[in-house]
């Protein structure tokens, strides 16, 4: 059984990498429309952009599923003394 003190550790890691990847996204944004504005090439930024954007897919994926083993930690606590009754 997984323990709950490490899920809340790898949860609290998974939202700060969210955080940081939403930041990343953001300024990647500004990035791309000062491309723009100068006329340039947006190709390399709008690659890397869909790069960021996956990454953070994938970090709100393993959030879930951590806050899906939270969950049944939790759970199997409040299960477990009503069956040992």
């Amino acid at each position: 059984m997984p323990d709950l003190d490490a899920e809340t550790r790898h949860l609290a890691r998974a939202e700060s990498a969210i955080a940081a990847g939403e930041r990343r996204i953001a300024e990647q944004i500004d990035r791309i429309a000062h491309l723009r504005r100068c006329d340039l090439s947006v190709t390399a930024a709008e690659q890397l952009l869909d790069t960021l954007r996956q990454t953070l897919r994938g970090w709100q994926e393993t959030r879930e599923e951590i806050r899906r083993t939270i969950a049944r930690i939790e759970e199997a606590a409040r299960a477990g003394p009503a069956r040992r009754a």
